[in-house]
């Protein structure tokens, strides 16, 4: 990806699922379904994604899962513990990611998220993991009512922060989402695992360990 020409990034945005903490629906539903098949049909066709995009667009679950359950009266225990049990989802956080944000303060470089997510679950997340208070600026999809890729959320953040779009540099495991943050002039980094991160940080002039 092609960073912004000029000056190298002093402040690093991070998402939060799937960089810093693992979240997969499936880690739950594997647990509530005997059949793998059966499984992926209820969340391509019962609660799909796009309900949980509008979890994280700012609804609340219980208004989203009366809504799923009135048209699928048949799985209403299973749409439940999509809410319910919404922490089964989160096996644990992802340690390479941690450990590199814990060298990142450390250092004294400043770091911030913005992250699609429901602001109910968020506050749950920063109870379980403690590393997720630590950021200058947070912004959580589901309390602002926008979502990445939208622009709208990444100049919201720079206002907040005070910073330039140049100054960041956004990490996100979705293409769509360090492509929205590229659009609008930061650099880019699309997550694949905390080594490749470390590796590309410190190609773009971050002072961390090799």
């Amino acid at each position: 990806m092609t960073a912004p020409a000029g000056q190298n990034p002093t402040q690093i945005v991070f998402d939060i699922g799937n960089v810093l903490i693992e979240w997969d629906p499936r880690h739950l539903y594997r647990k509530v379904f005997d059949d793998h098949d059966k499984m992926e049909w209820f969340l391509a066709n019962v609660f799909t994604m796009d309900m949980n995009r509008d979890c994280d667009r700012g609804r609340l679950f219980a208004d989203v899962v009366a809504e799923v359950t009135a048209r699928h009266p048949d799985w209403h225990t299973e749409i439940r513990a999509f809410d319910e049990r919404w922490p089964e989802m989160v096996p644990g956080a992802i340690e390479g990611s941690v450990a590199l944000l814990a060298e990142i303060r450390s250092k004294n470089i400043p770091d911030h998220a913005i992250t699609n997510f429901s602001h109910e679950k968020f506050a749950l997340a920063r109870q379980r993991f403690d590393f997720l208070n630590g950021f200058n600026v947070t912004i959580v999809s589901g309390e602002e009512q926008v979502l990445k890729p939208d622009a709208v959320i990444y100049q919201l953040f720079l206002e907040r922060a005070g910073l330039q779009a140049a100054d960041c540099v956004f990490i996100d495991d979705t293409l769509a989402n360090v492509t929205g943050a590229e659009a609008i002039g930061m650099h880019g980094i699309h997550f694949k695992n905390p080594d490749d991160l470390r590796a590309r940080l410190r190609q773009l002039g971050f002072d961390l360990e090799g």
